[in-house]
């Protein structure tokens, strides 16, 4: 398929996101190209289980769920690591910052080499062991805060009331969050609300805030209400804003940051 046909299917995913099923004379109209043009959009959609075809259109799936921490770090790796090293490029030297739980926001670690004196916070475990073995090798030389909690086994992260307090006693310059969802209309959603209400604080302390999301979050909406898109600085992602977003992220004063 054309690079125009995989931005096509990129559209029709946000779209779906934003509200929840979409119809193929629509899209047909939207798009400019013909209704069986569309409807090979949506078969190939399918086929890769990003929607669920239905008479004269398409529909979300309706079984959503967060995978285990495990199961999240090899998908979209490549894309993580893309994201990870364009986020980086946002640190300076001596920030305080927040780097957010998951695999994605873990990325940034790799890419701090030349930064000095950051001060991070972390709520991830995996990211506070990468982090204290760059340290104990000599590649970071900052300082290193882990934010308690209540643990989730399942996410390798803490979250609850023990960590929102804690959060509520510092300020940082910068905060990286991980999202499950990024919608124009929407705004930035997880699927956990335990999670949601953490990042909501996250984003609170911070002067900046970064949104993390590879393309399988673009135009997604999910359970739990994170905060309005417009909270957020910069969305960095591995691909572009899908057709029709640029005025409304030009309205918010949001820097969308994606490889060239």
């Amino acid at each position: 398929m054309s690079l125009a046909g995989e931005e096509r299917k990129r559209s029709i995913i946000a779209m779906l996101g934003e509200h929840g099923k979409v119809n193929v004379s629509e899209l047909s109209r939207h798009f400019e190209v013909s209704t069986e043009t569309i409807r090979r959009d949506l078969d190939e959609l399918e086929k890769d289980n990003k929607l669920k075809k239905v008479y004269g259109g398409a529909v979300k799936h309706k079984a959503d769920i967060e995978l285990a921490y495990s199961e999240r770090e090899i998908i979209y790796a490549e894309e993580k690591r893309i994201i990870g090293a364009l986020a980086a490029n946002l640190i300076d030297d001596n920030d305080v910052i927040v780097i957010d739980e998951g695999s994605t926001a873990m990325q940034i670690l790799h890419c701090l080499d030349g930064k000095r004196n950051l001060t991070i916070f972390v709520c991830s475990i995996p990211t506070l062991t990468l982090l204290i073995d760059y340290y104990n090798r000599g590649s970071f030389d900052g300082k290193i805060i882990f934010i308690g909690g209540e643990v989730n086994p399942k996410h390798l992260r803490v979250s609850g009331p023990i960590a929102e307090k804690i959060m509520e006693d510092f300020y940082v310059n910068k905060s990286f969050i991980s999202v499950d969802g990024v919608s124009l209309t929407n705004g930035l959603t997880s699927y956990d609300y335990d999670r949601a209400l953490f990042t909501r604080k996250l984003i609170r302390s911070a002067e900046i805030v970064i949104a993390l999301a590879d393309e399988s979050k673009i135009g997604k909406r999910t359970v739990a209400k994170i905060a309005e898109l417009g909270q957020v600085g910069y969305v960095v992602s591995n691909i572009a804003p899908p057709n029709g977003w640029r005025q409304g992220l030009q309205d918010l004063g949001i820097s969308w940051i994606n490889p060239k």
